[in-house]
């Protein structure tokens, strides 16, 4: 593919795991004329930028980034780490590990302290010190930026000038050996990622002149049909077009139980042929399909930065040089006084060391990676760390009825006829309308017309109303089908005549579709949806969860609403609203109980997604309106869904506060024993463990 101008350019790139390594990049691109809206994520190992006039060519660009230890990865490939023994930072890190025991050895047994054991020292410090050593200085000098690396490093140089050699390279080996840590732990968070990339096949078998040929999948078209055997992946989305089988889906929703799919189905990228032969008839790139477009959102939101983790970066700028210059200033004062410098000067060390924010920096963002990543796993896209934070406060919830808390399939149940209107002409004047629309219920309506084997008569005009119903021309008729109050507003005669048939016991729970001309009522279309098997479950574990209220939000009918309430154990419902009324209901509900999330479709529903503190899309593997407007996305028809989401953005809030409240009492307690004669050593190694207790903390989100 020829890259033109105005083009942006994204890269995965190998070895890309931390801020620091970020800011590199960025300075050392921002170099090139011609680049511009460069963005560097370390969270996902991407690097993006527009190419622009007078830019240089991209072989150059990658040449400078693998000179900076960051070599382009292939067009979809994972961010891959090298293997352990491979990995420079561990290489050097374990290099500064040996000089300091042989050299520690050799002075205990076999040589006094001489100038080779301050030779072997130095050289294990800068061997341990190469990269942070190097990144410290080059964010001062370049960017006037003193951070960790620079109090480490201070500490170290500090500490091998008074003599305390022994001290210096333990501080750097461990403070090395975390850094590393944060690589691998970096790389551990991207599982989720690499495992959705690993989907897909490589390779697809299309028919081409009726003869099987095996491509690769970046080569297939929309509109290729190709062929899936048992067992095999899902290459891209498409429709079946022959064939019937189970599809296990659970690696792209997170269902367990496979899903019965036949001719004219759709089928998803990454999920799998259980059994039988398919054919499929591409109607998506892999470049463009619902997995590449799942592994996007996925990338982008890790690196959505949530709002403590921007508070605590803030802190962290003016924090550490806060640290260095009461440091020095520890160091100076006292030493100006008593005379004693060697004493003040191994004090400051101490405290540089202990005052350092390693373990709250990263106590975050490890966090919030992990949950995201653990959420996409289980079929749960959450669209970054500040959609966790506002998700782990929701109170209350409310729901869409159809589609959310039934199953989406609404069936015709009764026909109701008036003035000797018979009921296929009823239904053929209301399924020839309602082809234009998209709503679920004018769906069961065409789907009615098809069973009767009613043939669509010509329809003129056609306009939707958005949350009443529809007008249209039918013959020499102008027709209003949809909710009571719109059409009786519309119709010159009364509608009530009808009432008590549309309420008999048995169909409270259906809804109701009321279909006029200007002049006369003609009947009424009762349409029934079955309430998901879960519901009520879902509700009384959205309760033990700590939702304190629970809403339905419905354009239906009051006796619909009020039935789906009863049975599913909903507090609070609300019938006959327009998309407008729903979204007053959820500032009202906002108002009341603080924090609310709205459960819905993604599409009819996007008003009240969208003015909700969280919008929760269900079902939305095979909607893209769902997948880029909601907050969060349910790839499954799955009511459990919800309460999983919730728990798991609970636990990575009480992971959070577990990290920060550990890592300022280390800091706290260090702080106060630098004064009380704490020595170096002590203060590295636990500086150290409570950056490592606190990764792994925040790496138990990975298990869900």
């Amino acid at each position: 593919m020829t890259t033109k101008l105005s083009d942006r350019i994204t890269w995965r790139v190998a070895n890309l795991d931390c801020e620091n390594e970020a800011r590199t990049i960025e300075k050392r691109l921002s170099a090139f004329p011609g680049l511009s809206e460069l963005l560097v994520y370390p969270q996902t190992a991407k690097v993006s930028f527009i190419l622009g006039t007078g830019a240089p060519e991209l072989e150059s660009i990658k040449e400078t980034l693998s000179e900076l230890g960051f070599p382009i990865l292939h067009e979809g490939a994972a961010p891959v780490s090298p293997p352990v023994w491979r990995n420079n930072k561990v290489i050097v890190s374990a290099g500064s590990g040996v000089l300091l025991g042989v050299t520690y050895l050799l002075e205990s047994i076999v040589l006094p302290p001489s100038l080779l054991s301050t030779v072997l020292y130095g050289s294990g410090m800068l061997l341990g010190g190469w990269y942070f050593f190097r990144q410290a200085i080059t964010d001062f000098v370049r960017e006037r930026i003193v951070g960790i690396e620079m109090l480490m490093m201070v500490a170290a140089i500090g500490a091998f000038l008074l003599g305390q050699h022994v001290q210096a390279l333990i501080l750097v080996f461990l403070y090395s050996i975390s850094e590393a840590l944060e690589g691998y732990t970096v790389d551990k968070t991207r599982n989720a990622v690499r495992a959705l990339m690993n989907l897909a096949p490589g390779m697809a078998t299309v028919l081409r002149d009726s003869v099987e040929v095996d491509i690769p999948v970046e080569q297939l078209a929309v509109g290729d049909v190709f062929l899936l055997r048992s067992g095999q992946s899902i290459p891209t989305d498409g429709v079946i077009v022959d064939g019937t089988s189970h599809v296990n889906e659970a690696t792209l929703t997170g269902e367990s139980r496979p899903v019965l799919k036949t001719i004219g189905d759709p089928v998803f990228a990454g999920t799998n042929n259980v059994e039988g032969m398919l054919s499929i008839k591409a109607t998506r790139t892999t470049s463009d399909n619902t997995l590449s477009r799942i592994i996007k959102l996925v990338e982008d939101a890790q690196e959505k930065k949530a709002n403590s983790e921007l508070m605590i970066r803030r802190f962290g700028r003016w924090y550490s040089p806060g640290v260095l210059l009461a440091g020095l200033l520890l160091a100076a004062i006292p030493g100006l006084l008593t005379g004693d410098w060697s004493e003040w000067t191994a004090r400051a060390m101490v405290f540089i060391v202990s005052a350092s924010p390693c373990a709250l920096i990263i106590s975050i963002p490890i966090t919030m990676v992990a949950a995201i990543g653990t959420g996409a796993r289980m079929g749960i896209l959450l669209k970054g760390g500040n959609v966790l934070e506002q998700l782990a406060g929701v109170r209350a919830l409310a729901f869409d009825k159809t589609g959310t808390l039934t199953v989406g399939k609404p069936k015709v149940t009764r026909v109701i006829s008036v003035d000797g209107t018979s009921e296929d002409l009823l239904i053929e004047i209301a399924a020839s309308v309602e082809r234009f629309s998209k709503h679920p219920l004018a769906e069961a309506i065409v789907n009615e017309g098809q069973l009767r084997g009613i043939i669509p008569g010509t329809v003129r005009d056609a306009t939707s109303i958005t949350g009443n119903g529809i007008f249209a021309r039918y013959r020499d008729l102008e027709v209003f089908i949809g909710k009571k109050e719109w059409v009786a507003a519309s119709c010159e005669t009364s509608i009530d005549a009808i009432s008590s048939s549309v309420s008999q016991p048995g169909h409270e729970e259906d809804s109701v579709v009321y279909i006029a001309t200007r002049a006369a009522l003609l009947g009424a279309i009762l349409i029934g949806d079955e309430v998901r098997p879960n519901a009520a479950e879902t509700i009384k574990n959205l309760n033990r969860c700590g939702i304190t209220h629970t809403a339905l939000l419905t354009g239906d009918h009051f006796d619909a609403a009020s039935a789906i309430a009863h049975v599913t154990g909903i507090r609070e419902f609300h019938a006959n609203l327009s998309p407008e009324g729903k979204m007053a209901v959820i500032a009202n509900l906002q108002r009341t109980y603080g924090a609310t999330a709205m459960i819905g479709d993604g599409v009819n529903d996007a008003p009240a997604l969208a003015s909700a503190t969280v919008g929760i899309a269900m079902g939305a593997a095979g909607s893209d309106v769902a997948l880029e407007t909601a907050d969060v996305a349910l790839l499954a028809d799955d009511l459990s869904k919800i309460s999983q989401s919730l728990l798991l953005a609970r636990k990575a809030r009480r992971v959070v506060r577990q990290n920060l409240v550990l890592s300022m009492a280390v800091i706290t307690a260090l702080i106060t024993a630098s004064f009380f004669g704490a020595t170096l050593p002590i203060a590295v190694v636990a500086h150290e463990a409570s950056e490592f207790i606190v990764i792994l903390n925040g790496l138990r989100l990975l298990r869900g």
